[in-house]
Order: structure tokens, then C-alpha cells, then sequence
């Protein structure tokens, strides 16, 4: 299929998952609402010192984080394969890996740049200087994409699983532990007035990888999982 015919395929999809996104708003909202609740519930737990919350923030943001990006993994691919489109997007001789790349990518779009976009917020409460809050937007943007792409790999491993969420997370965790230490570093970093290009740099070649072999895994997957 030429670029165009890809680009509208992407599309196509993306704009489906989005209307779909907004009849169920709730379901959406769910890994901003966890986000917040977990990184303010933080400094009423450990202590309302800001010196005390600044040496745990980066740590506490990123595994908010990465565990709201799971909160959402189990209903990426299920609801498709229960109402059987899925099996008609494997026989349709469209590519499948670009179709759960867009589904992916619309994934980050409603659970990733959220948590992005409200990251100044969560440090402000949780003792951040505003020079850090570039990093920490970056950072989370560039991780939280590689975490988007390694959990579709799991949901699609698991989504004909009855009641797989726990078998998603024991699958993805592992994996994931590389972009929190890094995105967490990078933080840290920046709080020290250090350079943070070492730490964005692997950031980005992780998500580079994840983005090249993720939809072939993804397709592989899911072909045996609808198939089986």
C-alpha cells in the first residue's frame, strides 16, 4: 500500500477511536483521575516538606505514571476483539500493524499527553522548581510513548486471555523498568542543575525501537491471539 493509502488508513482509525473515546469519557478519564489522586496523595502520607518531597518526586511521578498508562492497557484491543472487528481487520488485507499503530498512537493521545500536560501541576505539588518542569514534560512525553507501545504489545499477547489484566501486568512491568529509571533520572538531573541529554537521549532511542519493532510485534500477536 502506497504512503497516502497508509497516512488514510491511520486516520480512519485514529478518528474511530476517538469518537469512541468520547462516548466513553469515563473510561478515558480513569489514568488522569489515578495520576493525580497518586501524586497528591504523596505529600499528605510522607510529609508536606518541600525539601523532604523533592528528593522522591521524580520517583513518584513516574510511577504514577507508568502504573495510570497500565490502568488503560486491558481495554485497548479487548472491546474490538469481543465484537468481533478485529477478526475483520486481520482478513481485510489491510496492514494490521499500522491499524494498532494508529490504535496505539490514539492510546497515547488519551492517557499519555494528558499526564504531559498536567505534569506542572503534579510537581508544583510535590516541591519541583519551575526550571524543571520543561524536562519533565519531555521526559514523560518521550516515556510515556514507549510505555503506550510496549503495553499494546502485552494487551495484544493477552487480550484473548479471560481476565488477563493481571497476566498484562506481570508481562509489561519488567520491560517497562528501563524508562522509569531513565525518565526518573532525568528529573533528578535537572533538579541538580546537571546535564539531562544522556538520559532523554536513551528516552528517545527507546521510543525509536519500541515504534519500529512494536507494531510487528503487535500484529504478530494478535494474530494469534484471534486466530487461536
Amino acid at each position: 500500500m502506497s504512503a497516502p493509502g497508509l497516512l488514510a488508513l491511520t486516520k480512519l482509525v485514529v478518528a474511530r477511536d476517538l469518537r469512541l473515546a468520547v462516548r466513553h469519557w469515563d473510561q478515558v478519564a480513569q489514568p488522569l483521575i489515578f495520576f493525580l489522586i497518586v501524586t497528591t496523595l504523596f505529600p499528605l502520607a510522607i510529609s508536606p516538606a518541600l525539601d523532604d518531597l523533592r528528593k522522591i518526586a521524580p520517583g513518584i511521578v513516574w510511577v504514577a505514571a507508568m502504573l495510570a498508562s497500565l490502568l488503560a492497557l486491558d481495554s485497548l484491543f479487548r472491546p474490538d476483539v469481543e465484537d468481533g472487528t478485529m477478526e475483520q481487520w486481520t482478513l481485510s488485507g489491510q496492514p494490521l500493524s499500522v491499524m494498532l499503530f494508529a490504535k496505539t498512537m490514539t492510546h497515547w493521545l488519551l492517557s499519555g499527553l494528558p499526564l504531559v500536560i498536567i505534569s506542572p501541576v503534579v510537581g508544583t505539588a510535590l516541591g519541583l522548581p519551575s526550571s524543571v518542569w520543561a524536562v519533565l514534560a519531555l521526559s514523560l512525553a518521550l516515556g510515556t510513548g514507549s510505555l503506550s507501545l510496549l503495553g499494546a504489545v502485552g494487551a495484544a499477547l493477552t487480550v484473548a486471555v479471560r481476565r488477563g489484566s493481571v497476566l498484562l501486568a506481570l508481562l509489561v512491568l519488567p520491560l517497562e523498568m528501563p524508562v522509569l529509571i531513565f525518565g526518573a533520572r532525568a528529573v533528578d538531573l535537572a533538579m541538580q542543575g546537571e546535564s539531562v541529554l544522556g538520559p532523554l537521549n536513551l528516552l528517545a532511542a527507546m521510543l525509536l525501537l519500541f515504534a519500529s519493532l512494536g507494531p510487528i510485534a503487535m500484529a504478530a500477536a494478535m494474530r494469534i491471539s484471534v486466530e487461536g
